[in-house]
């Protein structure tokens, strides 16, 4: 019994290392898999809108999604968000020194015609 359990662990070892160093039909060992990469990138001639965030969608890797994918995209839209933020406070500032000469115009106006 001891003989038989020795020679089928053998056998076992013999097919693992055939299968694993790729002995057969084959030419060598199990081509490698491309990488899976992320399909849609996000656009680079135009601005990000929602639409491109709803479609975004990364692949699948060993441990959850691909770090380097991720991380492009979150500071894609990190840079863009701080250009946006920017912008608004600019429209912001305008108008507000625009509704300051607004108000400071419309004051002088009937003192200035009340004088003739």
């Amino acid at each position: 019994m001891f003989l038989f359990l020795v020679i089928a662990l053998a056998v076992v070892v013999a097919a693992v290392t055939l299968a694993v160093v790729g002995g057969g039909e084959s030419d060598g060992p199990l081509p490698e898999a491309a990488p899976e990469r992320l399909h849609d990138p996000l656009p680079l001639d135009r601005p990000v809108n929602r639409a491109d965030i709803e479609t975004l969608r990364f692949p699948l890797a060993a441990r959850g999604y691909r770090m380097s994918d991720v991380d492009d995209a979150l500071g894609r839209l990190g840079a863009e968000l701080a250009e946006r933020d920017a912008r608004i406070a600019d429209l912001e500032s305008a108008l507000a020194g625009a509704q300051a000469t607004a108000t400071h115009v419309s004051m002088e106006k009937p003192a200035q015609e009340e004088r003739p």
